[in-house]
């Protein structure tokens, strides 16, 4: 299966079947990592890939990623998302003039974190400057448009947003572990043909906005723009759990220690979705009230 992600697409691990379910026999006692079993489908990307020891790595210069690899770079990652938020909205404050400059400045850091994540994802290896660099463009973009949204639009929906991206992360995870998701080859093309249909709504919605006048499809306000924002919710979730059953299968696999870099990448592509898609629906209520 490849995972849906754009960072993450040419990376999936072939650990569904053709009829798109989850193989549930248990790798026997003793076999090595990548090892393929009697009666076994294709090869996934990274099967024969075996633990090497000690010698080995310092011949090959490489590990085994594990669990531990995919947190530790997320948590740096993610980390500076929050650190770049937090230093945009401490040293660019936002006045009732220079809201026009401050939603110019959040642009134009969006656009290079695009370009970066493009740069990324044409390249075969991971580069963490690429990624990093990313993290902290979309950081100073997100630190502005909460600064403007919390400031003059919706005071105090900053830390609900927070609050309600870090519930979905955990009921995600929760049922991902307790294997009340089901990801599978027939999800994850549901998920990405959902996801490229939101894209294209979005796209035609600000462009309507921009250059047709008026309020465009109306998902910026209104019970419309609720639905369209939780809809947006439940994608981020979609992509949550193609996200971490991504990084179990490359871990089962035995993916060079590297891999753990586009893995933290992919995560934090989709939290920051999420993030995004749940301050405009709290926004949107609020208006509402």
């Amino acid at each position: 299966m490849r995972s849906s992600n754009p960072i993450l697409s040419r990376r999936g691990a072939g650990r569904v079947d053709a009829q798109g379910t989850e193989a549930a026999r248990p790798r026997p006692v003793g076999l090595p990592v990548g090892a393929r079993r009697p009666g076994d489908g294709p090869a996934g990307p990274y099967a024969g890939f075996d633990a090497p020891g000690p010698a080995e790595r310092a011949t090959a210069g490489s590990t085994p990623m594990t669990l531990d690899d995919v947190v530790v770079r997320t948590a740096a990652t993610l980390g500076t998302v929050a650190l770049a938020a937090v230093l945009s909205w401490t040293l660019l404050p936002v006045d009732r003039t220079g809201v026009a400059r401050s939603y110019a400045v959040a642009v134009g850091c969006a656009l290079v974190a695009f370009v970066l994540a493009l740069v990324q994802t044409s390249r075969r290896t991971p580069s963490p400057p690429l990624i990093l660099g990313y993290a902290a463009f979309e950081g100073v973009f997100v630190g502005v448009l909460s600064d403007v949204t919390s400031t003059y639009i919706a005071p105090g929906v900053v830390v609900q947003a927070v609050l309600g991206t870090l519930t979905v992360f955990a009921g995600v995870l929760i049922a991902y572990r307790m294997r009340w998701i089901r990801v599978t080859a027939r999800f994850a093309g549901f998920v990405l043909a959902a996801a490229t249909g939101f894209v294209l709504l979005t796209v035609a919605d600000l462009l309507l906005s921009a250059f047709g006048g008026g309020h465009g499809l109306g998902f910026g306000s209104g019970g419309l723009g609720i639905a369209f924002g939780v809809a947006g919710i439940v994608l981020g979730a979609c992509f949550l759990a193609l996200d971490f059953r991504q990084v179990e299968d490359a871990v089962a696999d035995g993916a060079p220690r590297e891999e753990a870099w586009l893995a933290a990448f992919g995560l934090t592509l989709t939290l920051v979705w999420i993030y995004l898609e749940v301050l405009r629906v709290l926004t949107l209520l609020r208006g509402e009230d």
